[in-house]
């Protein structure tokens, strides 16, 4: 994709008439050289894949190091009892990130959006928004995939303007970058303008300013897993804000310019090298030391 800023895409978008995903997806074909078709194909596919994760989730699974499995199990029985704190669909929301971000410590199948760490967030929002309106399900399907769009433009200029890898950014880059793609997705799924969904995507980013990648034993499972709940339930607020028209002072590219900077001014302990934050308290460290012995 050739855009580096979300007023790149704003811009195209109010050239052209277009919704933000049809500035993607425009580019998508252009750089590719696909067609519409194919390039929707592919995202079809990409839609499928997060489907068949969630319909594969095995609860009974643990990860080689034993932290991490049974979590989205328990987080869904909880669901049923109807005692949430939260309502039955942020508990969905939940169990999703979860039982994602479970499989993917257990080596299943599952698209990294933007990462494998932060695999959770983003189809945590869209299946259980998918599922609520299925019954017309050709429309719902449709603009789920238009979301993915939106998302994918997001988090291209992210990359762009700062990074998506815990090693270069910290947490923020991951769990943050993936926060902002799914509000944004959100926004452009609840019908909201071009313009909330940039608002929505740099609320969103904002909040999880600073995140430290620290996982215990070097591994993507201690807390990243949970963090994916907290970057699931940051972009239903983000997008709830941004959709009531509270908008960010801040402008969306300024953000991403924000969380570079703080990127790379984070020292590298704490940036996925399992030296520093939660990985060096003692309880990290005995857990680590069990592990590796």
């Amino acid at each position: 994709m050739a855009y580096h800023s979300l007023k790149e895409i704003l811009d195209y978008c109010e050239k052209n008439g277009k919704p933000f995903f049809e500035a993607v997806l425009d580019d998508d074909m252009a750089e590719r050289t696909v067609t519409r078709e194919e390039s929707m194909n592919q995202m079809y596919r990409m839609w499928d894949a997060m489907l068949l994760a969630s319909a594969t989730y095995d609860g009974s699974l643990k990860s080689a190091s034993r932290l991490v499995g049974g979590q989205g199990a328990a987080m869904e029985e909880y669901g049923k009892t109807g005692q949430t704190l939260c309502g039955d669909f942020i508990n969905q929301v939940m169990t999703q990130a979860l039982q994602m971000g479970e499989s993917n410590a257990c080596m299943k199948r599952i698209v990294a959006a933007p990462t494998a760490g932060s695999c959770g967030v983003l189809p945590a929002v869209l299946i259980p928004y998918y599922r609520l309106y299925q019954e017309e399900r050709e429309k719902i399907h449709t603009a789920m995939i238009e979301s993915l769009y939106v998302a994918a433009g997001i988090g291209q200029v992210i990359a762009s303007r700062a990074f998506i890898a815990g090693a270069a950014g910290g947490c923020q880059a991951e769990i943050g970058a993936a926060s902002s793609m799914a509000a944004g997705a959100l926004v452009a799924l609840k019908g909201g303008s071009n313009q909330q969904i940039c608002h929505a995507s740099a609320i969103a980013m904002k909040c999880l300013l600073g995140l430290v990648c620290d996982p215990v034993a070097g591994l993507v499972e201690v807390p990243c897993v949970k963090r994916n709940v907290t970057g699931a339930v940051n972009a239903l607020t983000a997008a709830d804000m941004a959709l009531a028209g509270i908008t960010s002072a801040i402008p969306a590219d300024q953000v991403f310019d924000a969380m570079r900077e703080v990127g790379e001014k984070m020292h590298d302990a704490l940036k996925e090298t399992g030296e520093g934050g939660l990985a060096a308290t003692p309880e990290g460290i005995r857990i680590t030391k069990s592990i590796i012995m």
